[in-house]
């Protein structure tokens, strides 16, 4: 069923589908353009203390550039791989975590494909960010021959475990490092004299009002909304996912399900403490500021630029100044993180990915490149 409802919408010329689309590419035009702003305003601000630096050092000006690509040629290439192994290791841990989550659902998907579809999905948020989420769920089902709504709960799982797993290592870092995060709120939110009170921030009291206002507007309008096609289509597929989120109370091995939970992030942070060591002015930092930098960098992750792109460089770098290194010594070791991990594995290990999971599955529906747009609501509503 899944596979000819697939065939149906790829084959539609309707204007809806065209109008979807224009909508997808208009989004991620969107968050494109805020990263490259971001990146622009990034650089010129860490050109300008590189030439001021140079001046105060009695130096010719430089362009900003050579010294970027000096910096790469710099690196410790035995480090960078490190930093792509402790990345694999997590990717093949979550692979094997997303299966326990399905085993529940009657289905037994390889480990190797589970793999591959995770590592698609980061390669898909590259080039239309969130959407990867959605791509890994259908990537795996049409090879495995499985439900794709069904999967897709598998998957809101796995994410809100990733949420509850991100708030523990804030509440733990914040244990550890609070004077320096608090230093760091305080300079960028509040008057940098010590007085930051979070929970009387204008933002803050803001985003709960909002919160607060949503709540109960949609409790006293909650009679009508239910009524409203989109809501109940969007109910219906609720619904669907709650048996894959359900899955979570028929894990068989909870100790070996908590550990690949535990590991993903622990190889997370590994990442950023290995690529530490492959850059001269922030090797000898220690395992508790890259724990920072990490907290920090995964919120620039998390914010929908493609990949992270601007919010990553401009949060890593931040999170390094509160240890001493230079914003421009921090824009070039968030460049070197960025494109080890974003542009150089996850492009290559997407692309390879796609290729093997054809390949290992030919007697299955073969995934193509249509399947990395992101499907109609109607294809998770599949009856399977």
């Amino acid at each position: 069923m899944y596979q000819s409802v697939v065939f149906n919408i790829k084959n539609c010329n309707s204007p809806f589908l065209v109008k979807k689309y224009l909508v997808s590419i208009l989004k991620y035009s969107l968050f494109l353009g805020i990263g490259v702003l971001i990146m622009v305003w990034l650089y010129n601000s860490q050109n300008a203390a590189f030439q001021e630096q140079l001046r105060l050092d009695g130096k010719p000006p430089r362009p900003f550039i050579n010294k970027l690509i000096d910096d790469f040629r710099s690196v410790n290439l035995f480090w960078i791989f490190m930093t792509l192994v402790a990345f694999s290791i997590s990717n093949w841990s979550r692979a094997i975590r997303w299966n326990m989550l399905i085993h529940p659902l009657g289905y037994q998907p390889k480990t190797l494909n589970s793999f591959f579809a995770v590592n698609i999905s980061y390669f898909t948020n590259l080039w239309m960010s969130r959407a990867g989420e959605v791509v890994r769920a259908s990537a795996l089902a049409k090879a495995e021959g499985m439900s794709l709504s069904r999967v897709m709960g598998t998957v809101v799982v796995d994410r809100i475990l990733d949420m509850v797993t991100l708030a523990i290592i804030v509440g733990f870092s914040f244990l550890v490092q609070y004077d320096i995060l608090w230093q760091w709120l305080d300079k960028n939110m509040g008057s940098g004299d010590g007085s930051f009170r979070l929970f009387k921030h204008p933002l803050f009291l803001g985003l709960m009002a909002f919160g607060i206002l949503s709540m109960v507007l949609f409790y006293v309008f909650r009679k009508k909304i239910a009524q409203l096609p989109l809501i109940s289509k969007v109910w219906h597929i609720v619904e669907k996912f709650g048996e894959g989120i359900k899955s979570i109370k028929s894990i068989k091995n909870l100790p070996v399900f908590i550990f690949h939970s535990i590991n993903i992030w622990v190889m997370y942070y590994f990442m950023t403490l290995l690529c530490f060591y492959a850059f001269a002015p922030t090797a000898e930092l220690s395992p508790m500021a890259a724990l920072t930098v990490f907290v920090f960098g995964t919120f620039g992750i998390v914010i929908p630029s493609p990949g992270g792109m601007g919010t990553y460089h401009f949060l890593a770098t931040s999170a390094l100044l509160l240890y001493g290194v230079k914003g421009e010594d921090g824009f070039s070791f968030a460049n070197i993180m960025f494109c080890t991990i974003q542009l150089f594995y996850n492009i290559i290990a997407g692309v390879l990915s796609i290729f093997f999971l054809n390949q290992l599955n030919k007697k299955q529906h073969p995934l193509s490149t249509d399947d990395l747009l992101e499907p109609d609501t109607d294809v998770i509503l599949d009856p399977k």
